[in-house]
């Protein structure tokens, strides 16, 4: 590890050129926050395993997620089973956290970002690009499990504003106080095909609006789009970007 301290985050999201100069820096972490659709049978520990960023650890959504909730998947977890996953992954309070994925600048990181920000931790960016880029760039990887690391003290205090409850969710379909927004690709908002998880129903919440996530990225580059253009297509979908959005 370098002597020399991780550089301060200017945003929530990082290139890879941020990255490759900050790897091995005190005080950094990085987390390969990939995750998959059941269907896929995707494998994401072997997956890790094969190939991933120096350093990197593997942050499962699904074992940091509240237990015992089926069949409701990766649901928020409580502050203290957020505080002994994150800190068992040698993340502490005075660490910067960056978040990668295998599919590029996908919902699965920014998945994994939203609940460090959900529970308090702010330093906290997503790579631009993810693994995909990474790669393209002919940047090294190893493989294997990650090292063993020694566990630290992470504190979790939730940000009750960053979340809705379904009951509130519901409440909102009259009030339209929040702009609730579905990040999935408008076949599934419009209910057109099958949801791809067994037994749940397709269609939307009334009053909500449809944004894919794909319609902010570079389908080459898997970055994010400039913000201007995000601004737009935002625009363009029927947000008001003066009032709450909740996705």
């Amino acid at each position: 590890m370098s002597d020399s301290i991780v550089e301060a985050l200017t945003g929530p999201v990082v290139s890879t050129d941020w990255l490759a100069r900050n790897l091995g820096r005190q005080g950094l972490k990085v987390l390969d926050g990939s995750w998959h659709m059941p269907a896929l049978k995707r494998d994401i520990r072997a997956e890790f395993a094969a190939s991933h960023i120096p350093g990197a650890r593997l942050c499962d959504v699904d074992d940091v997620a509240a237990p015992n909730t089926a069949p409701l998947p990766h649901m928020v977890p409580d502050e203290e089973t957020f505080a002994a996953k994150i800190g068992a992954l040698g993340i502490g309070d005075g660490d910067t956290v960056v978040v990668y994925d295998s599919a590029g600048m996908a919902t699965a990181a920014a998945r994994v970002w939203w609940l460090f920000r959900l529970f308090g931790f702010d330093r906290v960016a997503v790579l631009d690009g993810g693994l995909p880029k990474w790669l393209a760039e002919g940047r090294p990887t190893e493989s294997g499990d990650a090292a063993a690391v020694q566990p630290a003290v992470f504190t979790a205090r939730k940000r009750a504003d960053l979340i809705r409850s379904a009951d509130q969710v519901l409440a909102n379909i009259d009030a339209q106080a929040d702009q609730v927004t579905d990040a999935r690709a408008q076949p599934r908002f419009e209910g057109a095909v099958a949801e791809p998880w067994p037994g749940r129903r397709s269609g939307r919440i009334p009053g909500s609006f449809n944004l894919p996530h794909t319609d902010l990225i570079d389908a080459d580059s898997k970055t994010l789009l400039p913000p201007d253009i995000i601004v737009q297509r935002a625009r363009a979908a029927g947000l008001d970007l003066d009032r709450p959005v909740v996705a």
